[in-house]
């Protein structure tokens, strides 16, 4: 028998299964960029499996920090889903050359039930992260047509998972995947490292503006951007919004704009690079997460904000953890898809600053006290070692 590495005295071999890693966009990519390398400080050595992103031309092996990460190409994403016939090949090579303790499959992504098929894998103790529940009841029928091939594989991983990871405690509660598996689940939430407010200023708002709004996301349906331009049209015209992202949904918003004559008012400005959106986030004085389902499982941009001394605006959808993550303090929590609420709690921040830097200094103070990537990866790397 392989001997493990508490046995041999050598760092905790984990490879991690995911979807894509940065500069691929989307919270979940972001999160695993950054806690591999942590987690190297909590004696745990990782490598990852992941999807190519799209018009992606670089080298298939490259290294994430310290931690090597392969990338398979990708012939086709049908309703977001990657396609990648290499995956199990690459899969089979990196248990056999890498020699990984433990697999630890992020979900969803359909290309990690590959693992369920590879007897070199199924040799290995896996954690599941469960970031989301596929979203059955969605408007893309594509989704819900495939979820009927997907849910005996979601299950069988679940079943063969030592421990299953949430991010939130309102999350795993509601999870109708989870409700079998309670036993078995923890929760952690995400987390990224700390560093320093960008000092430089964005231009991104005019001169003139009184209350700096920033959206930061995929425009996609569950996000709710079309209640916060809405609520633009309720809220004092010196009050100005910038929608950071990209996304299937961004004509329509940007038509929506246009039909309620906000265009001097809010602007679309597509992905800006990690220097210019760090400058964005700092200026900002107030970030909106107006999401209206719970696809928005977490919100990793709300801890971006937290981190930067930025007030937070948040939506209390039921299950998600956005509520959980922002806290009393740190911001406002308003009803889903409800544009006169958030313009009502636009107008109120935009009248009392004193309020507004009370919930900035208060989400800083949250940040650094709960969402740190370090106190992440201490906590994973215990539950890793409990796993074995």
């Amino acid at each position: 028998m392989t001997a493990t590495a508490a046995e041999r005295g050598d760092p905790l071999r984990v490879l991690h299964l995911g979807k894509f890693l940065p500069p691929c966009p989307g919270g979940i990519e972001r999160f695993l960029g950054e806690l591999m390398p942590a987690l190297r400080l909590h004696g745990v050595a990782s490598a990852a499996l992941v999807h190519a992103e799209p018009g992606y031309t670089g080298p298939m092996l490259r290294r994430q920090g310290r931690s090597p990460a392969l990338r398979t190409p990708v012939l086709a994403t049908p309703a977001f889903t990657p396609v990648s016939p290499s995956w199990p090949m690459r899969l089979q090579g990196m248990t056999g050359r890498w020699k990984p303790d433990l697999l630890h499959l992020h979900l969803p992504n359909p290309s990690a039930f590959w693992a369920l098929m590879l007897p070199s894998a199924r040799r290995l103790p896996w954690i599941v992260h469960w970031h989301a529940d596929v979203p059955v009841d969605a408007l893309d029928w594509r989704l819900r047509a495939l979820y009927r091939i997907y849910r005996p594989l979601e299950t069988a991983v679940l079943r063969r998972a030592r421990t299953i990871i949430a991010s939130s405690h309102a999350y795993a509660a509601s999870s109708q995947p989870l409700r079998r598996w309670q036993d078995k689940v923890v929760v952690h939430p995400l987390g990224l490292p700390d560093r320093a407010t960008a000092l430089k200023e964005s231009a991104l708002w005019p001169d003139g503006t009184r209350l700096r709004l920033l959206f930061v996301g995929r425009f996609s349906y569950y996000k709710g951007i079309e209640h916060l331009v809405d609520a633009m049209a309720r809220v004092p015209d010196d009050v100005r919004l910038v929608l950071v992202g990209d996304g299937e949904r961004r004509g329509a918003i940007e038509q929506r704009i246009s039909e309620r004559a906000l265009a001097g008012r809010v602007q679309c400005v597509g992905h800006l690079d990690d220097a210019a959106l760090d400058r964005a986030v700092a200026s900002a004085d107030l970030l909106c997460l107006p999401s209206i389902e719970r696809s928005e499982a977490f919100g990793l941009v709300l801890l971006e904000a937290m981190r930067a001394g930025t007030a937070c605006l948040a939506t209390a959808v039921k299950g998600s953890g956005m509520a959980e993550v922002v806290g009393d303090q740190a911001g406002v929590i308003v009803p889903p898809g409800d544009p006169a609420a958030l313009a009502e709690a636009i107008t109120q921040l935009a009248q009392d600053r004193a309020r507004l830097a009370a919930m900035a200094a208060a989400g800083r103070q949250r940040f650094v006290t709960r969402f740190g990537i370090d106190a992440v990866a201490s906590a994973l790397s215990a539950t890793y070692r409990a796993a074995l």
